[in-house]
């Protein structure tokens, strides 16, 4: 990405943040608010290792880095200053920030400790805190740490993207679709494992596993039917038809992308009838990216996305009754158990488009939100054969609209999921940040 365009997309992008918060300050009483990045956690109390650090989403909001023991201090009617503490191990030194942008458009102090924070805040004024590390707010003097009145504002305004976020959003996704490009080709061209398709992909997209924002999800058949697929098999196998679902996202300056394809390969019935659901719900998701709009619930988007699940299964003659009567049973719920999407930005399933409970039958559903301008959120319908949802299926009082024989040949394949990310740029302009760089979602190969 162009390094000028990026820099003053970020200085507007202070620039915004500079007014909501404070707004949003305001109108939660408070002053100002001390942002803390976070600390690495022990892996166990009985080892010596730490976790790689997932700073604190609202720091990265500020300020594109992930040490720890930084801080961001911002004060009405001051310039937001980014406390960047200086590392002196010499055990451990983290990574350069992609770009540091920030020191054209923040101030930047580089204290040897963090404890320096406290000379820096401004005297009678009340700040508030947000960070996990509470005994910092005590040290510093702050008071109501992480006050959810604050938080709730906070959230909220993380939900709407600027400029320079959709930048950063549509750069992961470029940098995501490298990934899932290679362990297509890979998977059409022989018989790999899914740890060797895992590794593939950390090296098309040049991450490490802990740079990537949620554990690879690379599943081969009947582990497709785990949604969230991540012991993988170390050795390959050689099946007359095989299935490959890849759920996997890369991160740009803190955010993520979030993209699934499923692939094909192999001759006879099996892969030709799975190779038909794969292309019943590529073009299912399609129809559900183009039928996005602003002011419409996303919940109702769910919900058609059940009634599109259920035509597939009617054509592909795994279910036996009407697309009606599919949903109304819970038949499609069996087949397909998780919500059709969910907001995306400096989290994988960030915050603030969740805002109100889902409906009871929707349990799973992470976004609830009325479609407004500058979100950005996934539309991922899928397709399983689980093994206790479909026994609870085949024992209860709507049994008969399955064919259980077609759905036992069909089972080892798995599942089937398809995700794009969209980011709504305006009423009539909703943006794929996936299709332009991966236009094909799933199909048989070779």
């Amino acid at each position: 990405m162009d390094s000028a365009l990026l820099l003053a997309l970020y200085r507007d992008h202070i620039q915004s943040l500079t007014r909501a918060y404070e707004t949003t300050l305001a109108a939660a009483g408070f002053d100002g608010v001390v942002i803390h990045s976070g600390v690495q956690k022990k892996r166990s109390e009985y080892d010596d290792q730490y976790w790689p650090l997932r700073a604190t989403p609202h720091f990265q909001h500020w300020a594109p880095i992930a040490d720890a023991d930084c801080a961001l201090i911002f004060v009405t009617g001051s310039a937001p200053i980014l406390v960047w503490t200086a590392c002196t191990s010499y055990w451990e030194r983290p990574a350069l920030p992609e770009h540091q942008l920030f020191l054209e458009v923040l101030r930047v102090e580089r204290p040897k400790s963090v404890d320096e924070v406290k000379a820096l805040l401004p005297a009678g004024k009340k700040l508030a805190f947000i960070g996990e590390e509470v005994a910092r707010a005590d040290a510093w003097g702050l008071v109501e740490p992480n006050a959810p009145h604050l938080l709730g504002p906070l959230d909220r305004l993380r939900s709407r993207k600027t400029p320079y976020e959709a930048a950063c959003l549509a750069e992961a996704n470029l940098r995501a679709a490298k990934g899932h490009a290679a362990l297509r080709d890979a998977f059409a061209a022989g018989d790999r494992s899914e740890l060797d398709l895992h590794l593939l992909y950390l090296a098309a997209t040049k991450q490490d596993d802990a740079e990537t924002p949620y554990k690879n999800i690379v599943a081969l058949g009947e582990n497709a039917a785990t949604l969230h697929h991540v012991s993988y098999r170390k050795h390959p196998r050689t099946r007359d038809a095989e299935s490959l679902l890849v759920d996997a996202g890369a991160t740009f300056l803190g955010y993520a992308s979030d993209i699934t394809r499923t692939w094909v390969k192999g001759k006879g019935s099996t892969a030709s009838t799975f190779a038909e659901l794969v292309s019943g719900l590529e073009e299912a998701q399609k129809e559900l990216c183009a039928a996005v709009k602003v002011d419409s619930g996303y919940e109702s988007l769910h919900e058609e996305s059940h009634r599109r699940v259920a035509s597939i299964l009617k054509a592909s003659g795994l279910g036996k009754g009407s697309p009606d009567e599919l949903v109304a049973g819970g038949v499609t719920r069996a087949f397909y158990p998780h919500g059709l999407g969910h907001s995306l930005g400096l989290q994988c399933h960030d915050v603030g488009c969740a805002l109100v409970k889902p409906k009871p039958e929707n349990p799973w559903l992470r976004n609830t939100s009325t479609i407004e301008t500058s979100q950005c959120f996934t539309v991922e319908p899928g397709i399983y054969f689980i093994d206790h949802l479909l026994a609870e299926l085949r024992a209860g009082a709507h049994a008969s609209l399955v064919d259980w024989k077609a759905v036992d040949a069909i089972a080892p394949m798995g599942g089937i999921r398809i995700e794009d990310d969209l980011y709504v740029r305006g009423p009539d302009n909703i943006a794929n940040l996936t299709r332009e760089h991966l236009p094909v979602g799933g199909a048989l190969l070779g």
